[in-house]
């Protein structure tokens, strides 16, 4: 019994903190903790950050967006994040590849600046409501 736990006690030995050692890795990868705020960083969310439509080729002043705001979160580095504004995260519906002539549930598209990464967007989608094209007389 006793050549059970002495003999060969360092390749024993060897094996066990392998075995730890492949168990945190796996552990890591399955459930990660580092999150953004636990490695330095820090998130803000936005409430009521207003939806623009965009077209590069169609005026566009006449559309209505639904809803006209959105609730943005982002998060990156405390430096970057600590010197973010308002004005420095948009959210935009694009109008420019589609079929403008009826109502267009689209994505709302967030540009911010770099090493700021958008963590989520309530509502994803947005209904731009496009008017009614003049009617033509003869």
């Amino acid at each position: 019994m006793r050549d059970l736990f002495l003999k060969d006690w360092g390749w024993k030995l060897f094996s066990l903190l392998l075995a730890a050692g492949i168990w945190l890795t796996v552990h890591k990868i399955i459930d990660p903790k580092n999150t953004d705020a636990a490695a330095g960083g820090s998130t803000i969310t936005y409430d009521n950050l207003p939806v623009t439509v965009v077209s590069a080729a169609a005026d566009v002043h006449d559309c209505r967006v639904n809803p006209a705001a959105v609730k943005v979160t982002v998060s990156g580095p405390a430096g970057v994040m600590n010197t973010l504004k308002i004005g420095d995260v948009h959210a935009v519906v694009e109008l420019s590849d589609t079929n403008r002539t009826r109502d267009l549930l689209l994505p709302v598209e967030i540009f911010a600046p770099a090493n700021v990464t958008i963590t989520s967007v309530d509502p994803p989608r947005a209904l731009v409501i496009i008017p009614p094209a003049p009617e033509k007389k003869p």
